[in-house]
C-alpha cells in the first residue's frame, strides 16, 4: 500500500512524526509538503494528496492542517475522496471499518505528535468491514455523482 501525505505549516510537525513512524516501519510512502513552518495555502496540499489517491487504488491519504478541517473540505471536494477529520482512536478506527475513508485529516494544532502517530497507524492498519457499509458508502458515492434518490 502506497501512501501520500501532505499538510500546512500548521500540520507539518505531526506530518514530519508521521513519516518517521511510515519510515520505521517501511511503509511506501510520497509526501507532497509542505517542507517548512512558512504559511501556505492548504486546499494545495489537500487537492495534490486526493488527486494521487484517486489515480492509485492502492493507497490512502494523510493530511494535516491546523484543525484537520480545512484540507479535509479541499479534499473532499475530489471526486472519490471520502476524507475524515479524527482526533481519537475510535474516530480513526470506525471511518476505516465503516466509511471506508481513503484519506486521513489530522490537526497540528488540537492533536499532539504521539497521538497523531497512533491515529495514523490504526487508520493504516484497519479494515473496511464491508457489508452493511458497502451500501452505505454507495450512498454517499451517489450523492457526489448526482444520482442519489431518496
Amino acid at each position: 500500500m502506497k501512501v501520500y501525505l501532505g499538510c500546512d505549516h500548521g500540520g507539518l510537525n505531526i506530518k514530519n512524526a508521521i513519516i518517521e513512524y511510515l519510515k520505521e516501519n517501511k511503509f511506501d510512502y510520497t509526501d507532497f509538503g509542505c517542507y517548512t513552518e512558512d504559511s501556505v495555502d492548504y486546499p494545495e496540499y489537500g487537492y495534490k494528496v486526493a488527486k494521487a489517491v484517486t489515480e492509485d487504488a492502492d493507497s490512502l491519504g494523510i493530511l494535516c492542517c491546523g484543525t484537520g478541517i480545512g484540507i479535509s473540505m479541499a479534499a473532499n471536494k475530489v471526486k472519490g475522496i471520502r476524507a475524515a477529520v479524527c482526533t481519537n482512536e475510535f474516530m480513526a478506527e470506525m471511518t476505516r471499518r465503516h466509511n471506508n475513508s481513503n484519506i486521513i485529516a489530522l490537526g497540528g494544532r488540537v492533536i499532539d505528535e504521539p497521538t497523531a502517530v497512533k491515529l495514523a497507524d490504526i487508520f493504516l492498519n484497519t479494515e473496511f468491514e464491508g457489508d452493511r457499509h458497502t451500501r452505505r458508502v454507495g450512498m454517499i458515492t451517489a450523492i457526489e455523482e448526482g444520482t442519489f434518490e431518496l
